[in-house]
């Protein structure tokens, strides 16, 4: 049974416009509404069409949407560029879209105290043009960065490739301001590195995927810029041998690299013919791409030697080092697009990033290879191997129709899961819940911690007006 919503009436969108200008509205043209209806996910099953979009320029208008929206109960979905993977921004109910665009500002560097203001709707990858002349960079960058916005980021809880070394969203955050779902406006931390005053309230926002509150302005903890950075590529004859090559790397050097990417044939091959590249390497079993970085050329050179010998060790064929800009570019350039590459190939695949501890990272990749058999399709493997997160991407067998794969999918899903569960990991380590994984929570999450969430979202939320039927199965939506 869906929660008792209200619709968006012509009245409604009338107070919409006093609050952010008519401009700002998008209302009654269904094609306009469209390309809010989804996020990157492709499978048209997870789109829902949006009843009207806002477009607000400052916190006071989200605040004021939000309360107009509360009184009504009228859900209310969050978007940034909705470049997301789980239809987290998909509205799920309908109802208003509430896109975060327009707030779009640095508001402030702050070197001496090694952080930066920004607005939710930045463009994640200008952050560190902005930082570049300062010596500085912001690490808790995604690999969608040239697309994704901060808000989202923060959000999802985002990682990406050097999240190894330099760890997730959540380590930088230190501030936000966050509007909540009855329209207040509340500040959260600040420019402090420590903060044990109340409940950690910020951290329990960063990765709420805009179910507990909508970010307006956001304080990131900055590092020193790298002064030296090397890629390495190393080949090995077959997935595993590469794969059971990253516990060695972590322990064996004990030096921790900035990147490690797994890439096996079949996601390398697809991603040279997507880009119409010739590497003479591709036909490689799998690869490993290694960053390493650090704050001077002659510590990155022993740091990679010594990298480059654990992965001769066990097993690498050739080790070649990229030590120039051009080189590494189109190295990650081949990482990078693995996904585009896949959608072209087959629209119906679902891209999973499941998480395990790193040492039993060689067992996903086993599993991966019986579960495909199991259910006679390929699961192509990449991803983050050096934090245990790896984008199992199940590909609609050719010989199925649609409705076999949409019949189909939902008992591959559980196997992985499960699987990934068995060995301590989890079902997502970046992409986030959304409303795509939510009938799976229960195989990962006790019944205990489910409860704990539920009550924590009806404090907030008690209408269940923000981001419905996103993380949180609520007893309304079953």
């Amino acid at each position: 049974m869906a929660p008792a919503y209200s619709p968006v009436t012509p009245a409604i969108v009338q107070r919409l416009e006093e609050i952010v200008g008519a401009r700002n509205v998008i209302f009654g043209d269904a094609e306009k509404l469209e390309p809010y209806s989804h996020d990157e996910v492709a499978d048209t099953h997870y789109a829902h069409l949006p009843d009207a979009v806002v477009r607000p320029g400052t916190a006071d208008e989200i605040a004021a949407v939000m309360k107009l929206a509360n009184a009504e109960r009228i859900p209310v979905t969050p978007r940034g560029a909705g470049s997301g993977l789980s239809g987290g921004a998909v509205p799920a109910y309908g109802g208003i879209v509430l896109l975060t665009d327009r707030l779009n500002r640095i508001l402030e560097v702050d070197p001496a105290n090694l952080m930066i203001v920004a607005e939710p709707g930045v463009v994640t990858n200008e952050i560190n043009e902005v930082l570049k002349p300062h010596g500085l960079f912001y690490a808790g960058y995604p690999m969608s960065l040239e697309t994704c916005y901060l808000g989202g980021n923060v959000a999802e809880n985002a990682g990406g490739g050097k999240a190894v070394k330099y760890g997730v969203t959540g380590r930088y955050v230190v501030g936000l301001e966050v509007v909540t779902p009855t329209g207040d406006i509340v500040q959260l931390g600040g420019k402090r590195v420590k903060d044990v005053t109340g409940y950690n309230l910020l951290q329990l926002m960063v990765g709420s995927e805009g179910t507990l509150g909508i970010f307006t302005k956001v304080t990131l903890k900055l590092l020193p810029l790298p002064k030296a950075s090397v890629d390495l590529l190393c080949l090995f004859p077959t997935a595993e041998a590469a794969i059971g090559a990253v516990p060695r790397i972590m322990t064996g050097s004990g030096i921790i690299p900035t990147a490690i990417e797994f890439m096996d044939k079949t996601s390398v091959q697809a991603s040279c013919q997507y880009l119409n590249e010739s590497m003479p390497y591709q036909d490689a079993g799998a690869m490993l791409l290694i960053t390493v970085d650090g704050a001077d050329e002659a510590q990155v050179i022993r740091d990679y030697d010594a990298i480059g010998e654990q992965c001769l060790g066990a097993g690498a064929t050739e080790v070649y080092v990229a030590d120039n800009a051009n080189t590494s570019e189109r190295i990650w350039k081949v990482r990078r697009n693995i996904a585009e590459a896949f959608k072209v190939i087959s629209p119906h695949q679902s891209l999973e990033d499941v998480v395990v501890p790193i040492a039993e990272i060689p067992k996903v990749v086993a599993g991966l290879a019986e579960i495909g058999a199991k259910h006679d399709i390929q699961i192509p493997c990449y991803g983050h191997a050096g934090d245990g997160n790896l984008h199992a991407t199940p590909v609609m067998n050719p010989t199925w129709t649609l409705d076999q794969w949409h019949e189909r999918l939902p008992g591959v899903l559980t196997d992985i899961y499960r699987l990934v569960a068995s060995l301590g990991g989890t079902i997502s380590g970046e992409h986030g819940i959304g409303h795509k994984r939510l009938r799976y929570l229960p195989l990962v999450l006790e019944d205990a911690q489910l409860a704990m969430m539920r009550a924590v979202k009806l404090a907030l939320d008690p209408n269940l007006i923000l981001n419905p039927g996103k993380l949180v199965p609520m007893p309304q939506e079953a």
